[in-house]
């Protein structure tokens, strides 16, 4: 095990895999002078020997997707990055028409191996244009797969998965992830897509997460803990296709459960969460499902509005105390 940052654990993701497959490469805007928005494909070319399979792109999220469709039609497996997950609303054609269908409509001969990194979430100050959370969204497309990690070994574990995939993967990834540090292991691995991973386990209250709200659920875990509840966290990993058995494993134990996310809390992924819980594990449940996330405004510019808006651990804490105490 090392230690590394998750801007670095996905460098390697991408090198390793630039290296063991010719036909992968990267592309983004601004990707070469300033390795794109977070820096994190600087000197990706020189380390692969080919400065060729890292490509500078328009400012066009519509030229960049289509042409990651066409490439990866034709046998290529791009791996391009939308900046902020905002951008992806101006090339939802090419993602939800060509992308997720072209594989069903042409009787599996026509596969759009191809990732879509998508930067998200709420970082200081940056409005309501670049701090979205759009998983959602993406989930509720047939054909594409959406992927949500939560540290620098599930990063690089599951972006390697990602781009050996023969489905289009939104990859979204949290913007303050990429300076969390976390061990990561030396040996080459991979993390399967749809498969969750328990967190922590727990005997009182599940707390049923993915991506940045790993960490704030097991912080929350460790506050709970000090209270005498024992809360169980699932990270999810991926939301399509999501863990349906491993959670309902989990709350078949604790009886209670809690879903959190940074979205927004209206038709977010908790919301297909909850119903599935409600449909399959009624009779499991001790109490009602707590749900929480963002309220529905655009994020605001203003430090102490936007605060707001941050599902933190606190919020976690007291959603589990609530659904311990029903």
């Amino acid at each position: 095990m090392s230690i590394k940052t998750y801007k670095q654990a996905t460098w390697e993701a991408m090198k390793e895999e630039m290296l063991r497959d010719p036909s992968v490469y990267a592309m983004a805007e601004d990707i070469i002078g300033n390795g794109g928005s977070m820096g994190h494909y600087a000197g990706l070319g020189a380390a692969v020997g080919d400065q060729s399979r890292v490509l500078d792109a328009p400012i066009s999220e519509t030229a960049i997707v289509a042409s990651a469709v066409g490439a990866a039609l034709a046998g290529m497996r791009p791996v391009i990055d939308m900046r902020f997950s905002n951008c992806l609303p101006v090339c939802m054609d090419e993602l939800t028409n060509q992308a997720a269908k072209s594989r069903y409509m042409f009787g599996g001969q026509g596969k759009v191996h191809m990732v879509v990194r998508c930067p998200d979430g709420i970082l200081k100050m940056q409005g309501a244009h670049h701090t979205d959370c759009l998983e959602a969204w993406f989930a509720h497309m047939p054909g594409l797969q959406v992927v949500i990690p939560s540290s620098p070994a599930e990063g690089k574990g599951l972006l390697k998965t990602a781009i050996r995939n023969d489905n289009p993967v939104m990859f979204f990834e949290h913007k303050t992830l990429f300076k969390m540090e976390g061990e990561v292991p030396d040996e080459e691995y991979t993390i399967p897509i749809g498969k969750a991973r328990i967190a922590r386990e727990g005997k009182d209250v599940s707390i049923v997460v993915y991506g940045i709200m790993v960490s704030r659920a097991l912080a929350a875990a460790e506050e709970l803990a000090a209270d005498g509840i024992d809360a169980e966290v699932i990270d999810l990993r991926t939301v399509s296709p999501w863990d349906k058995e491993t959670v309902l494993a989990s709350i078949k134990k604790t009886g209670r459960v809690v879903v959190a996310h940074e979205a927004v809390k209206q038709c977010g992924f908790g919301a297909e969460l909850s119903a599935t819980i409600a449909e399959e594990a009624l009779s499991d449940l001790k109490g009602p499902i707590v749900r929480i996330g963002a309220p529905f405004v655009p994020i605001p510019m203003t430090p102490h509005l936007e605060d707001l808006c941050r599902t933190l651990p606190k919020d976690i804490a007291a959603a589990a105390r609530k659904a311990v105490s029903a």
